[in-house]
């Protein structure tokens, strides 16, 4: 497998590249629009074709590069069915499977953050059928987890992300690596750490969040900060409106 994350330090956001590189297929998750013709450097440079575009989630606090980089290497763009844009987009389904080559992306549906925000559980084939590592969008960061009140419903949503996290996330392997969309720096979590990558195992010992009880959980994660600069105006550019 080829996988390259691409991190922006200065705003703590993070985007990934990752395929087969026997076969030339790739997928990009959560793509920036700032980024969009490095993706498509680096998969040329490694003989790649981007069959996928991958957002987890319709993003508050930048522009995403996924309907943009979709259109110009022709490749599906990909979000969950229950996103609420204007714009084509490939479904994405709980329990669906992407695959590209030797390389196997398993959709799960983790709504909390937003309603639609999905992980992605990649499995290398030739390294064995046990996933590797699992992209966590705006579910589970590093220290952290995803602020539920931006859609709206704060403590409904914060019930959600709890579900999502111990019905889902917290049942994979603890040696899973996990590869959230934020580090610090963003705005869309609270107490992220600057590292921007743990394990599951990890997580479960050191994040506090995760051993709280439902009630407490969602206390703690409906206290908030300011919300992410000019958010109104990127939700609207990232649901397609055509005059953002």
């Amino acid at each position: 497998m080829i996988f390259r994350p691409f991190f922006d330090f200065e705003h703590g956001c993070a985007a990934y590249l990752l395929g087969c590189g026997g076969k030339g297929l790739c997928a990009v998750v959560d793509a920036r629009e700032s980024d969009v013709e490095q993706y498509e450097a680096f998969a040329r440079s490694k003989g790649m074709r981007i069959t996928h575009v991958i957002d987890t989630h319709v993003h508050a606090d930048h522009r995403s590069g996924g309907p943009r980089l979709s259109e110009r290497v022709r490749a599906q763009y990909c979000l969950h069915r229950d996103a609420d844009v204007r714009r084509p987009f490939t479904p994405l389904d709980d329990g669906q499977e992407i695959e590209l080559g030797n390389t196997r992306v398993r959709v799960l549906h983790t709504p909390g953050h937003t309603p639609e925000s999905i992980s992605l559980v990649v499995t290398d084939l030739r390294r064995g059928p046990d996933p590797w590592f699992v992209i966590t969008g705006d579910t589970l960061f590093a220290g952290a987890v995803g602020r539920p009140d931006l859609p709206g419903e704060a403590r409904e949503n914060a019930a959600r992300l709890h579900a999502s996290l111990h019905e889902k996330l917290l049942t994979l392997p603890d040696d899973l690596e996990i590869y959230p969309a934020h580090f610090a720096g963003s705005a869309c979590g609270v107490g992220l750490s600057g590292k921007p990558s743990s394990t599951i195992g990890f997580e479960k010992r050191f994040n506090g969040l995760l051993s709280a009880g439902r009630e407490e959980f969602v206390d703690a994660t409906c206290v908030v900060g300011a919300k992410p600069a000019d958010f109104e105006a990127m939700m609207e550019f990232n649901r397609g409106n055509a005059s953002a």
